[in-house]
């Protein structure tokens, strides 16, 4: 009997996938039954190796050994993930497996995860690709009555490994060219760098930001107030407070228009996180995280997606998903949804907008985590919002003429709510401390022609306002349109990253300390000023970044090809290091916020960071590398000394140091002696060295 080797990206997706098929049989790594192995690849097994892993001497951070380009790209698997990766190995090159099935994540790092392993593991078996958009028991079912010939996605996984390549390239080259300038581990990204320049642009606007004082004139007509806004000149808008004092004012005109808003579309992951953060707070990768668990639960529907509307063939699914989402949750939907204004299969490609699924029938919604309860919710009400009804509305806008010049006021009256409704009572269900809007004044009857005298008037004071700083829903927003104006309006946007990865670009940030949270609020650090301001508008440009997406979504199409892209980037790259080769003392001097506040001690002899004092050690600058060397010691201990400042600094420039009065636990006597460092790569030991009698 031959088996299909059925490969997923998570033991949880594994274990749903295997429960719908009949894989029951529980084994180490993978499950077995009805014909099937079921296994899993526990996130990225394998990635792309270091430089080191090329040549021994790119462990160090020299600017002679840019740039570093593999001709023949290396693989690595992660080492903590070793074990299932052998598991998956075998299971491949196994007899009785004549097939295998792709069950990873369908969309671009899905198919690299389960590419990467393929090939790393040697295999060549033929494989069908499992795409779906839910982990309902029957949307797998489906799926695995509908597989897909597994070539169909090589022009996807061709995207997939340009931008893990590109990655590669331009953070590789890009971080050590400009640490080796400045002396300083300065991480340099495609995309992180790019949104970090925004930030620190924005944070630059508000700090040169000079307000500007203006004045409104009101004037009081029974209750009525009419205004003439934002006059600069002080003199003038007195002038003109006075001229109307204790005048008539005439009404010249009363404008009544019948106007209606749109519901809102369906969710994409982009949309969501945004307003997940409007209402929360809660960030994109919290977000994300969220609705994937709801995903790997069956509740919601696949979570990167870029896409705001639903196939035409789910008009029952999501009448029935409106019908469990008011019996649920309460929520009031339309008599009549509207369901065909969110469909348009022209605007679905890989996967549909997020909604909930028919799974929420069997879940109690308390159980659930507070996040999951809040995003699941968040969904549920956005699918009924965007079946409602228009929100209709009469706005009326009057003009008074006073002293030669016109003054307005607006009013709306709202004749139909439709789905501002259902907008309106999530809001007020919620204990969040997102503002209201601020609804218009109800005007009083007015006709044309009507006069008030005398009128009173009244000056205020104000002053503009300076851009706010970024928060996660307007970075997501930023980054979702960055570039977009520099190209042709046929072309398909896609701004700075996908929606798959803008969270992690921005946790990136916050985790190399280039920017921090700040109640909503991201705001860049005094290091990520400063690296915005040192790097070149070549790596901080959203224009090329965004070029560069768009030619990934191209190459994922089967329309560009992925030899010239990456020919692009590696071009950009050479050019890069053949630029920025020296930097004089005078270029150094306009940025000194990067000479490091500590005093560097010396340099790391595996990687050619710097080396700091910390309180317990002296550890190596770049995060990565790991090298430290410990101030005290069980070896050390025993002889009864210290790790100094002194002792480091010969060690790490000569490679040893000469220590006297060693105490000897023998003897009881002391001694002198030669440390030597004897560093292994993940261990730092000494060696003793005597001197001759």
């Amino acid at each position: 009997m031959t088996l299909k080797l059925v490969i997923a990206e998570k033991p949880s997706v594994a274990q749903s996938i295997a429960k719908v098929i009949g894989a029951y049989e529980r084994h180490d790594g993978y499950v077995e039954g009805s014909g099937y192995l079921v296994s899993w690849c526990v996130g990225h097994l394998v990635g792309l190796a270091q430089a080191d892993a090329y040549e021994e001497r790119f462990k160090k951070w020299n600017y002679e050994d840019l740039p570093i380009v593999p001709e023949d790209w290396k693989y690595e698997v992660a080492s903590d993930k070793k074990k299932q990766f052998a598991i998956l190995k075998e299971l491949m090159f196994r007899n009785d497996v004549d097939e295998l099935i792709e069950a990873t994540d369908a969309g671009r790092e899905g198919e690299l995860i389960f590419r990467l392993v393929y090939y790393m593991a040697g295999c060549d078996k033929p494989f069908k690709r499992l795409w779906i958009s839910s982990m309902e028991d029957s949307a797998i079912k489906e799926g695995f009555a509908n597989l897909r010939d597994g070539s169909q996605y090589d022009a996807l996984y061709q995207s997939a490994l340009c931008r893990s390549q590109a990655d590669w390239i331009v953070g590789i080259n890009g971080t050590r060219l400009f640490s080796t300038l400045y002396n300083q581990k300065l991480t340099v990204g495609r995309v992180q760098t790019p949104t970090l320049a925004m930030l620190a642009e924005r944070s630059s606007q508000i700090d040169t930001f000079k307000k500007e004082k203006y004045f409104n004139v009101h004037l009081s007509l029974d209750g009525m107030d009419v205004t003439k806004e934002k006059l600069f000149d002080e003199q003038e808008a007195t002038r003109l407070q006075s001229a109307c004092q204790g005048q008539m004012a005439t009404v010249k005109s009363v404008k009544k228009t019948e106007k209606s808003v749109n519901p809102p579309k369906l969710y994409d992951l982009t949309t969501l996180q945004r307003e997940s953060n409007r209402y929360f707070g809660y960030t994109a990768q919290q977000t994300l995280d969220a609705t994937q668990a709801l995903y790997e639960k069956k509740l919601v529907t696949y979570p990167r997606t870029d896409s705001q509307f639903l196939t035409e063939d789910m008009e029952s699914t999501a009448l029935a998903v409106i019908g469990l989402i008011t019996e649920k949750l309460g929520f009031e939907a339309a008599p009549s949804p509207d369901i065909k204004r969110v469909m348009n299969n022209k605007k679905v490609s890989d996967h549909h907008a997020i909604i909930p699924t028919a799974e929420l029938r069997k879940q109690s919604v308390q159980d659930l985590p507070v996040r999951e309860q809040d995003i699941l919710k968040l969904i549920a009400q956005r699918l009924v919002s965007s079946t409602a009804q228009k929100h209709c509305f009469v706005e009326t806008e009057i003009v008074v003429e006073c002293a030669g010049e016109t003054f307005t006021t607006k009013g709306k009256v709202i004749t139909e709510p439709g789905w501002k409704c259902v907008e309106d009572s999530f809001r007020k269900s919620l204990k969040s401390k997102e503002k209201e809007a601020v609804e218009e004044p109800v005007l009083p009857q007015v006709n044309e022609g009507m006069t008030y005298q005398p009128v009173q008037a009244q000056l205020t004071e104000h002053f503009t306002s300076p851009p706010k700083p970024y928060s996660e829903d307007s970075l997501l927003s930023a980054m979702e349109t960055a570039g977009n104006q520099d190209f042709d309006e046929d072309t398909e946007k896609k701004g700075l990253g996908t929606p798959a990865t803008r969270a992690s670009i921005i946790e990136k940030l916050v985790k190399s300390n280039y920017v921090e949270r700040k109640g909503k609020q991201l705001l860049p650090t005094k290091d990520g000023i400063n690296l915005a301001c040192v790097l070149p508008d070549t790596v901080k440009s959203a224009k090329l970044t965004a070029d560069w997406e768009n030619t990934l979504m191209q190459i994922e199409k089967g329309q560009a090809a992925p030899e010239e892209f990456m020919e692009g980037i590696v071009a950009m790259t050479s050019d890069l290091v053949k630029t920025y080769h020296f930097l004089s003392e005078e270029e150094k001097g306009r940025f000194s916020g990067f000479k490091p506040e500590k005093e560097q001690i010396g340099i790391c002899p595996r990687c050619g960071a710097p080396i700091y004092e910390g309180q317990k050690n002296f550890y190596c600058s770049n995060r990565e590398c790991k090298f430290v060397l410990w101030k005290e010691t069980k070896f050390l201990a025993g002889m009864k000394k210290k790790l100094t400042k002194k002792m480091a600094v010969s060690l790490l420039k000569e490679g040893k140091v000469k220590v006297t009065g060693l105490y000897s636990q023998k003897t009881g006597k002391n001694f002198d002696a030669t440390l030597v460092l004897d560093d292994t790569g993940t261990y730092v030991n000494y060696k003793m060295e005597f001197p001759r009698k």
